[in-house]
């Protein structure tokens, strides 16, 4: 199985703010905050052409009754990665048959919200650390992968390298 690396979209902004209008519309009044995160959220970064989207939730106990909600709006909720990781919702979007967007529904403050925005932040500021990370995705996705949580898993230790790089200089 091929990992597809793009080169950056300046149309990965907007398609964002796109989905953020329509999931603020859906989850209506609970308290919510939603950041693009991933790489299509840095400016020059390749990346999988999906937009990931992070939902921080001021109270995660209100996150199963907001599922109906999101898959309203045409979203597959993907309960599967519950067991590990408790504290976060995931769902995917697919266009034609194609997926376009990831939605990390999680406690707003919480490990995993912090975690993936100190990484993307970093990214941001350090453009030399993106080109880099792309060049890792780009090398990565010219192997076979069996399983794509294998290519994740294979981007693990430089993604933890600069997790702990922006936490030290935050």
């Amino acid at each position: 199985m091929k990992v597809t690396i793009v080169e950056y979209s300046a149309a990965w902004r907007e398609l964002f703010e796109q989905e953020k209008r329509l999931l603020e519309s859906a989850i209506g009044e609970s308290p919510a905050v939603i950041e693009h995160v991933g790489s299509t959220s840095v400016i020059g970064l390749a990346a999988k052409p999906i937009i990931d989207i992070m939902i921080g939730l001021r109270d995660f106990s209100v996150a199963n009754n907001l599922v109906s909600k999101i898959e309203a709006v045409g979203y597959e909720y993907v309960p599967e990665y519950e067991d590990v990781m408790p504290d976060r919702r995931y769902f995917k979007k697919r266009v034609a048959g194609i997926k376009t967007h990831h939605i990390h529904m999680v406690k707003l403050g919480g490990e995993f919200w912090q975690r993936h925005l100190l990484f993307r932040d970093f990214l941001r500021a350090n453009p030399d650390v993106a080109d880099e990370y792309g060049a890792l995705k780009k090398g990565l996705a010219e192997l076979d992968w069996d399983d794509t949580n294998r290519y994740v898993d294979a981007k693990t230790d430089f993604i933890k390298n600069i997790e702990n790089k922006a936490r030290e200089r935050s």
